[in-house]
């Protein structure tokens, strides 16, 4: 799947992370329609498979996606601009923010952003769609689809998640005779098993090594290069259960206020791209040096690394696995767990947070009627959702 140059790359993963608003779901859902609707970088059931690999790791998982479909294009360069694309507009909106020169109520109107967040309901319902049509094909995975969303709507929490794929998984074995596998689709990883070795290696280091040179030298570049690395490593489930860790590692040891961190969180939720960018905020915000941008930039890059090292460690192992007829079928009943967990996710977070009112709803079906039926690009559907939404905070 070579032909795409780095800079391409970086500029696809540029406009996602200027547009991708309504959080991780959402954003996989804008993932989807670009590379596998659209460009066709990977299958359907090859994107499920990346998605609940990622679901399995620690640390951001639309992040670790876009930083696999990088690393698939063009290597190691490519999972690093497709990250610095997807990353850098919500991590220097929040430095600014943290400086005080943007203010983001005046960046993103409440009506622009409500806009948006009903845009995202559109998208995210294209992409269970897709995936249903896709991946659920029979009944035994049709089962597993609805007893996922069913027990992540009623127990909701990271552990849920996992214990979902873990039990659809056994399933997929149990189910196997009654489940009609595809052939195998090989992934195009450019990492070997030796370099993945290394890369996991790497992992673990900085996770044991940071929190004892910090004690040998006291220091809060390094106390501040331990704790953001220590979230990005140990968290999973995303941006919102990674809060009370960083509200211990910066409120607690007084780096910066309460109120600044909730501050930053609330101007989190107002930009696009990954929550994760809100740790650029507290290293701009903190009283000690490094603080400003270069403490931005610090913690943003502490919190990322595991992902980076992660992806490009488990990645070589995961395509080995995935040859083995019975890592197939439990894959299969994995990608069906997948659709539910989205599926759930499109009415909490997603719809809760967005359709308040008839007119959501209307705009909503407008936009979904737009991707699905008309075939309009999603960049001119987010862009017809933010002005429709200004113009109804405006009306009503």
């Amino acid at each position: 799947m070579p032909g795409e140059s780095l800079a391409h790359i970086f500029l696809i993963f540029l406009r996602l992370g200027l547009t991708s608003f309504g959080g991780p779901i959402a954003h996989l859902g804008y993932f989807r329609d670009e590379f596998v609707t659209r460009r066709r970088w990977l299958s359907e059931r090859g994107y499920a498979e990346l998605v609940a690999l990622c679901q399995f790791l620690p640390g951001p998982a639309s992040s670790q996606v876009g930083m696999a479909l990088g690393l698939f294009k063009r290597g190691y360069p490519g999972a690093l601009v497709a990250w610095a694309g997807f990353t850098l507009p919500s991590a220097i909106a929040m430095i600014l923010i943290a400086f005080g020169i943007a203010d983001h109520a005046s960046m993103y109107t409440s009506g622009v952003l409500h806009g948006l967040k009903v845009v995202a309901v559109a998208i995210v319902m294209q992409a269970v769609w897709g995936m249903a049509r896709n991946l659920c094909t029979d009944a035994p995975r049709i089962a597993i689809m609805l007893v996922a969303t069913c027990a992540v709507l009623l127990f909701p929490s990271a552990l849920t998640q996992i214990a979902i794929l873990v039990v659809s998984a056994l399933c997929g074995l149990f189910l196997s005779r009654r489940i009609n596998l595809e052939r195998h689709e090989s992934l195009p990883i450019s990492v070997g098993r030796r370099a993945g070795s290394w890369w996991l290696i790497l992992f673990f280091l900085p996770l044991v090594g940071l929190p004892l040179l910090t004690t040998l030298i006291p220091n809060h570049a390094l106390a501040s290069l331990a704790a953001f690395y220590r979230a990005g490593a140990l968290v999973f489930g995303g941006g919102h259960v990674v809060l009370p860790l960083l509200q211990m590692s910066v409120v607690t040891p007084g780096w910066i206020s309460n109120e600044t961190f909730l501050a930053g969180y609330a101007a989190a939720q107002a930009v696009p791209g990954p929550l994760f960018t809100f740790a650029a905020f507290l290293g701009a915000s903190m009283t000690a040096a490094p603080s400003g941008w270069s403490g931005g930039i610090l913690c943003l890059l502490a919190i990322f690394a595991p992902s980076f090292l992660l992806i490009a460690g488990v990645l070589p192992f995961w395509e080995q696995v995935r040859r083995n007829s019975s890592a197939q079928a439990a894959l299969a009943g994995i990608n069906a767990a997948v659709v539910g967990l989205l599926l759930a996710a499109l009415y909490d977070p997603v719809w809760t947070s967005a359709i308040h009112r008839p007119a959501d709803f209307v705009l909503a079906m407008l936009a979904f009627a737009a991707l699905m039926i008309w075939k309009l690009p999603p960049w001119l559907v987010i862009a017809g959702g933010s002005i429709a939404g200004l113009l109804l905070n405006m009306m009503l």
